[in-house]
């Protein structure tokens, strides 16, 4: 099977890198064409990215499929969609979108108005998006039934598939550098919780916590406390030895909607990296984890619940050890680029049948 995975999609995105990856590592002979826009995880609307966008668009017009049986739109690739619907004669196109553009800028982030005419551009080149697609693949049912509902698609055209990670990248230490201190890894946005985890630092003012990220929310870095170091941002062939040196890895606590119906790339590869992960207790993370066994999952929002899951890690012997061991194998039997490669190659298949 060969498949073209094709857009404007944000090549450093986890969610891209480790779909190819995880394709390859199937058997599938994957072939990419990639037109750049958006700039260090930043895919907000400008005059910039409109113009490049523009230009992107007309040369992925002139891509020929060639030989391939199946394209592949990847993350952000929603404006990309009507092209990719047009110039894949007959194949089937499958679309990667981990979110709505709507639910994301207009809902959570909050940087469209929603009553603006941007606003309504968005929500346009989202349902077009979505609807053009013969099989849109999610990240978790949660997710999954949100996709359903809001662009009123069929059962059989939305899929899921998780997140994972880079098994050649992240996997746990040959040997123990663990460090006591929390950490946390992302974009500073209101999906994350910021405002949680800096609240639960406050009553642990013993822990050590480092934030690794930038983005909307840094301005509330200004008035940590001091048990908090803030580093702009970690790259990604970095994060792997980052995790492996944390004593434990933080997930999203925002009380959001679009919080509730994710699993975010850093608790899979805190997974993978054999780290103790905490994060809210989400229907989307009850997919993937239980309570205690392992991982920590607390109530969305609450810094004292969160608190007082760190202190667990922290304090209880041997707690620690067996919670992320756990979750190792929990990311083996679930979310591994093994398993994940062989949900995607069918997922393919399966639209090559219908």
């Amino acid at each position: 099977m060969k498949a073209l995975y094709l857009g404007t999609y944000d090549r450093a995105s986890p969610r891209n890198t480790q779909v190819v990856s995880c394709l390859r590592g199937a058997g599938v002979d994957v072939v990419e064409r990639h037109r750049p826009v958006w700039r260090r995880h930043n895919w907000s609307p400008s005059l910039g990215s409109v113009v490049r966008l523009a230009r992107a668009e007309v040369a992925l017009s002139r891509i020929d499929p060639g030989d391939a049986d199946v394209l592949v739109v990847g993350y952000p690739g929603h404006p990309d969609m009507a092209v990719a619907a047009r110039i894949a004669n007959r194949r089937p196109v499958v679309f990667n979108p981990l979110v709505s553009l709507t639910d994301t800028l207009v809902d959570d982030r909050g940087v469209v108005s929603p009553r603006s005419p941007l606003a309504a551009v968005v929500r346009g080149i989202d349902r077009r998006a979505f609807r053009r697609a013969d099989l849109v693949v999610a990240d978790t049912e949660a997710h999954a039934a949100y996709f359903r509902e809001e662009f009123d698609l069929p059962s059989e055209r939305v899929a899921v598939a998780f997140v994972g990670a880079q098994d050649a990248l992240f996997h746990p230490a040959e040997t123990e550098r663990t460090e006591l201190h929390v950490l946390f890894v992302g974009k500073l946005i209101p999906l994350h919780g910021l405002e949680t985890i800096l609240a639960a630092a406050r009553l642990l003012p013993d822990v050590r916590f480092v934030i690794a990220g930038e983005g909307q929310l840094a301005r509330l870095l200004s008035g940590r406390p001091a048990n908090v170091a803030h580093v702009p941002w970690v790259e990604y062939r970095e994060l792997p030895e980052a995790y492996r040196r944390a004593g434990c890895a933080l997930g999203i606590f925002g009380v959001g909607p679009k919080a509730a119906r994710v699993i975010p790339n850093k608790v899979f590869q805190a997974l993978a990296c054999a780290r103790p992960v905490i994060t809210a207790d989400t229907p989307a993370a009850r997919e993937l984890l239980t309570d205690g066994r392992d991982a920590l999952l607390v109530p969305a929002g609450d810094p004292l619940a969160l608190a007082t899951a760190i202190r667990r890690v922290v304090d209880e012997t041997g707690f620690a050890e067996r919670l992320a061991a756990a979750g190792r194998a929990t990311y083996e039997e679930r979310a591994s680029e093994r398993v994940l490669g062989v949900r995607w190659r069918l997922l393919l298949e399966g639209t090559l049948g219908a």
